[in-house]
């Protein structure tokens, strides 16, 4: 009897061994899951509050509205949100931006030179007894002569139009900003 007992313990004992050593494989394999999750984590976090910060500068620069910082662990879609109420407030801008510089170029014609503003503000006039391509060449040879003094003119108004340039670091070596 006291073999059997004997042979039933070596039995359980190498049970327990191998059920010892699967288990101690799969906390290896689970403590090495942790860890490339823990780091991809960090990761996705210093890239949040990069991004973050990205749309801070972004909206100081063109002087948009703060966003609210006491929502600081906001679910990742405040950033998406964050970022469609930017573009939608820079299209605006560049939206009214365009009809200043239309209007001021208006200004600027009126000011020292007769044309009929009406006729003007109709766009290009073309001249009925030439070709269509003849009038698109002779449209693209008026916009190649304007080139030079249209940027000159559009440099007078951009003040008005664009914000004062800032460095985010976006770009520039960026993952510095982290520690902000």
């Amino acid at each position: 009897m006291l073999g059997f007992l004997f042979e039933a313990c070596l039995v359980y004992s190498k049970v327990f061994a191998l059920t010892f050593t699967g288990l101690r494989h799969k906390l290896l394999a689970t403590q090495v899951e942790a860890r490339n999750a823990k780091a991809q984590l960090e990761a996705e976090v210093a890239l949040n509050r990069r991004v973050r910060t990205a749309i801070s500068d972004l909206s100081t620069s063109w002087e948009i509205e703060p966003t609210d910082e006491s929502k600081e662990d906001a679910r990742g879609d405040a950033l998406v949100d964050q970022l469609c109420y930017i573009g939608a407030t820079l299209r605006d801008r560049v939206r009214d931006a365009l009809h200043i510089g239309v209007k001021r170029v208006m200004a600027v014609v009126c000011s020292g030179f007769s044309y009929d503003m009406e006729v003007v503000s109709h766009g290009f006039v073309t001249d009925i007894s030439k070709t269509d391509a003849e009038n698109e060449e002779r449209l693209h040879a008026l916009i190649d002569d304007a080139e030079v003094p249209g940027e000159r003119l559009a440099k007078l108004f951009e003040p008005e139009v664009l914000p004062p340039e800032t460095s985010s670091g976006v770009g520039e070596g960026g993952e510095d900003r982290d520690a902000d």
